[in-house]
């Protein structure tokens, strides 16, 4: 790094709908609007050093697998799991336990893979 500054992370989202997907993903991760511009939203945390969410509008749909997807880690899975389902979320399959972690697969208003992940 030169002048041995951390870089800021963001985490950059491709989608079809734009405002919709920034609705969703402010309400999942409680971020604010940052900026709006054109193909743009940018969300961001009211406090603290967490990345920023960037979403980018494109014309064509996600396909196949995501290569990388955001865990969220909360206290209590279901009532988690439940919350984002009001708001669009779908889970994929049952929940998963696997050396002493267990999470839930879901997907986004546009197919997008995250997790829920119980702490």
């Amino acid at each position: 790094m030169s002048g041995g500054l951390t870089p800021r992370v963001s985490i950059a989202l491709d989608c079809t709908d734009v405002e919709r997907q920034a609705d969703f993903w402010a309400n999942a991760l409680g971020y604010e609007r940052l900026f709006a511009e054109a193909q743009y939203v940018v969300l961001g945390p009211p406090l603290g050093p967490a990345p920023r969410m960037v979403l980018q509008q494109v014309p064509e749909p996600r396909a196949g697998k995501n290569r990388l997807h955001l865990d969220l880690h909360v206290p209590v899975m279901g009532d988690e799991v439940a919350r984002l389902e009001t708001i669009g979320a779908r889970p994929l399959g049952a929940p998963l336990e696997e050396y002493g972690f267990r999470w839930q697969v879901m997907t986004d208003i546009e197919g997008n893979e995250f997790c829920v992940c119980q702490d």
